[in-house]
C-alpha cells in the first residue's frame, strides 16, 4: 500500500527572500565611494528594480532547488547557482563534527581530493570552521587580511587558492551545531546584510539536507536489520514444504510495510502470516516489525487464528490509530493438510492443483487491522491441502506492479504460477519474482521494482510420499457438568478404555490423573461445563495422546507454587512434571488446556525402574 511523499512548502523561501529584498532596499541609498573595495558594492545598491526581481528570482529557484536535494553533493551543486558577478560565489565545503573534530563531509569547487580527503582537525583548533562549531555563531573574512589577522594560525590553509573572501556558517537542526558550511569567493566580498542573510537561508537549506541524509543512513541502517529478521523461512514440519519471497520498493528503504512469517505452534501445528502495513517509509517499516512481533507472540500463546487478527488489530490501534494493515493467518496440521484461515482486507490466496490449475481460493475475510476499533470479526474458514498442492500467498505488489489492475495482474500471475514441476518450489518462486520485477519493452532493469509497491510471497506445499501421522484411530469425546458428580469417575473409566491396550500402565495412570487435574480445575475455579476430547494417533508402540478440556470461562490458568499444607494448585505443576507436552489455548468463547503423552516401551519402564 502507498504513501505520499511531502515537498517541503515554498512559503518560507518567499518570506527568507522577501526579508533580503527589504534589507537591499534599505541599503539602496547609502552613498558609495567611486572607487575602492566597495566600488562592486555601490553598483549592487544602485541596481535597478528589474534587477533586483530578476536576481530575486534566481534566488528562489536556487532555493527550492536546494531545499529539494536528495543528497549533500547535489545541495553543494545546486548552491553553486547562486553565483552572480556581484556575488562571486566559487567553492564550497561542508564539515561534519565527529567526536570532538571536524571532518570534511562533502565539497564543491575545490580540486578533487584537496578539501576532503583525510580531513580530521580538532575543534580546540584556531581555525574558523572550528569557532563556528564551538560557537554557533557565523564566521565572515572580508579579505585575505582579515583572515590573517583573525586567525594567524591557520589562514595559510587558504591562502594561494585564489579566494579572497569566506563565509563559515553553522547548520543547526534541533537546536544544535551539526556541522559547517564553508562559502568561498574569488573576490572580496563585503558581507553587507542582505548577503548575510542571503548566505543564512541557504545553510538552513544545506543543514535540512544533511539532516535529511543522516535520517537516510538511520532508515537504511533500520530496514536492513528488519530485513534480516525476515530471511527465507526455516524447514516447515513434515510433510509442508514453504518458500518465501520478499522485495522492497519506494522510498529508498529495504523494507517496507509487507511482511511474512512462519511460526511452529506449541501444538504441533504450523502457523503462516503474510501482512501488509500502509505506507512505503520508515514509519511503515517500524509499526511493521511491531506488529510482526505482536501476531507471532499472539500465535505462539496458542491463539486460534481469529483471535490473533482480532488483538493483532486492537494492537496495531493503540500504535498508529491514521494506520491500517491488510493480514492472511494460516494454522496449518500437517497431519491432515487442514488450513484454518482467518483473513483481514488482504487478497485471497490462490491455490494450484497438481496438474497446474490455478483457481483464486475465496476466503471470508473481515476489515483490515486496525481500521474499525470494536468492529473486529473474522471468520474462520478450513481449507483441506491434498498432495502436491500448493497455495501462493501474496500482497498486492506481486499482483498490481506494473502498471496492472487486479485482473490482468491475476493473469500474468497464473500464467507464470501454472506451469513448471510441482517438485521445484523455489524455482516456482524465482519465476513469479522475475515475471513482476522483469522490466517491460524498453523499460529499466528493476524499474517495476522501484517504483511500484512492495511485495512479499509465501508458497505453501504438501508434499507427497510423507510418513503422515494417523488421523484420529481413537476419540473419546464427553462433557461433565457441573452438577455431575459422578462425572469424573466415568470420564475416568471411559479414558482408560480407550487405553486399554497401551503399552506403559503407569502412562495410562498418568493420563488418567491429568485429565482428571483439567476436568478439576473447572469444575471448581469456574461456573462452567468441561468438555474433554482425547485422541489417539498412530501405530502401536508408538501412538500418541492428545487430551483437551475446554471450558467457556474467560481466565486463564497460571502456575502457582501451592505450600506442603496446601489443597489446591498443583494441576499445572504436575502438568508440567509428568506430560511430554502441554499448554493453555485461547479460544474464541473461553479457553482449551491440552497435554499430550508419546507412547514408550516397556523397556524403557524396565531401564527406568533398574535405575
Amino acid at each position: 500500500m502507498g504513501g505520499e511523499r511531502h515537498e517541503p512548502p515554498p512559503d518560507a523561501f518567499e518570506a527568507e527572500l522577501d526579508q533580503i529584498d527589504a534589507l537591499n532596499r534599505l541599503e539602496a541609498p547609502r552613498p558609495q565611494p567611486p572607487d575602492g573595495p566597495d566600488a562592486a558594492e555601490g553598483e549592487r545598491s544602485g541596481e535597478s528594480a528589474e534587477d533586483a526581481r530578476r536576481r530575486d528570482s534566481l534566488l528562489i529557484s536556487a532555493g527550492h532547488s536546494v531545499a529539494g536535494a536528495d543528497s549533500l553533493d547535489e545541495a553543494l551543486r545546486l548552491a553553486a547557482g547562486l553565483y552572480a558577478p556581484e556575488f562571486p560565489l566559487d567553492g564550497q565545503c561542508v564539515f561534519g563534527i565527529d567526536e570532538g573534530n571536524l571532518t570534511a563531509l562533502g565539497q564543491y569547487g575545490f580540486k578533487p581530493g584537496g578539501a576532503s580527503r583525510g580531513f580530521r582537525m580538532p575543534m580546540t583548533t584556531g581555525y574558523p570552521a572550528a569557532e563556528v562549531a564551538r560557537t554557533g555563531r557565523a564566521v565572515y573574512l572580508a579579505s585575505t587580511d582579515e583572515y590573517r589577522r583573525r586567525f594567524p594560525a591557520t589562514w595559510h590553509m587558504s591562502a594561494r587558492k585564489g579566494r579572497e573572501a569566506w563565509a563559515f556558517l553553522p547548520l543547526v537542526t534541533a537546536g544544535r551545531v551539526v556541522g559547517v558550511w564553508l562559502a568561498a569567493f574569488r573576490t572580496p566580498v563585503a558581507f553587507t546584510a542582505a548577503e548575510r542573510a542571503l548566505l543564512t537561508m541557504t545553510s538552513r537549506m544545506i543543514a535540512q539536507v544533511l539532516e535529511r541524509a543522516r535520517a537516510s543512513r538511520a532508515e537504511l541502517a533500520l530496514s536492513r536489520g528488519l530485513r534480516r529478521s525476515m530471511r527465507t523461512a526455516g524447514a516447515a514440519l513434515t510433510g509442508l514444504s514453504v518458500a518465501t519471497r520478499y522485495v522492497p520498493t519506494g522510498g529508498g528503504l529495504m523494507v517496507g510495510g509487507d511482511w511474512y512469517d512462519s511460526i511452529d505452534l506449541p501444538n504441533g501445528r504450523l502457523a503462516l502470516v503474510i501482512g501488509d502495513v500502509q505506507g512505503h517509509d520508515v514509519h511503515a517499516a517500524g509499526l511493521m516489525a511491531q506488529l510482526r512481533t505482536a501476531v507471532h507472540a499472539y500465535a505462539a500463546e496458542g491463539h486460534g487464528p481469529d483471535a490473533v487478527l482480532a488483538r493483532a488489530s486492537r494492537f496495531l490501534t493503540t500504535l498508529d490509530e491514521d494506520r491500517f494493515a491488510t493480514c492472511l493467518y494460516i494454522e496449518a496440521d500437517p497431519s491432515t493438510g487442514d488450513l484454518h484461515i482467518a483473513r483481514a482486507g488482504h487478497p485471497h490466496p490462490v491455490l494450484r492443483t497438481p496438474d497446474g490449475t490455478c483457481l483464486i481460493k475465496h476466503i471470508s475475510g473481515g476489515l483490515p487491522l486496525g481500521l474499525m476499533p470494536g468492529e473486529e470479526d473474522y471468520p474462520v474458514d478450513t481449507v483441506r491441502l491434498h498432495d502436491d498442492e500448493i497455495l501462493m500467498l501474496c500482497t498486492d505488489g506481486l499482483i498490481e506492479n506494473g502498471g496492472h489492475d487486479m485482473y490482468t495482474g491475476w493473469v500474468r500471475v497464473r500464467d507464470v504460477f501454472s506451469p513448471g514441476p510441482v517438485d521445484d518450489l523455489e524455482g516456482m518462486a524465482d519465476r513469479l519474482m522475475a515475471a513482476v520485477l522483469s522490466p517491460g519493452p524498453g523499460g529499466r532493469e528493476g524499474a517495476a521494482a522501484r517504483d511500484g509497491d512492495d511485495i512479499a510471497l509465501l508458497l505453501l506445499r504438501r508434499d507427497a510420499g510423507q510418513p503422515r501421522a494417523e488421523v484420529s484411530q481413537r476419540r473419546l469425546v464427553l462433557t461433565v457438568g457441573q452438577h455431575q458428580g459422578e462425572g469424573l469417575s466415568e470420564a475416568r473409566a471411559e479414558l482408560k478404555a480407550l487405553l486399554h491396550d497401551w503399552a506403559r500402565p503407569d502412562q495410562v495412570d498418568t493420563a488418567v490423573l491429568l485429565a482428571t487435574e483439567l476436568l478439576g480445575n473447572v469444575l471448581v475455579h469456574t461456573d462452567q461445563d468441561g468438555a474433554l476430547t482425547a485422541y489417539v494417533t498412530g501405530e502401536a508402540g508408538r501412538r500418541r495422546l492428545l487430551v483437551e478440556v475446554m471450558d467457556r470461562g474467560d481466565e486463564l490458568p497460571h502456575q502457582r507454587a501451592p505450600g506442603e499444607l496446601a489443597s489446591s494448585g498443583r494441576g499445572l505443576l504436575l502438568l508440567d512434571i509428568l506430560a511430554d507436552q502441554w499448554g493453555v489455548r485461547p479460544e474464541p468463547e473461553g479457553k482449551t488446556a491440552w497435554f499430550a503423552l508419546a507412547e514408550a516401551s516397556p523397556a524403557d519402564n524396565g531401564d527406568a525402574a533398574t535405575a
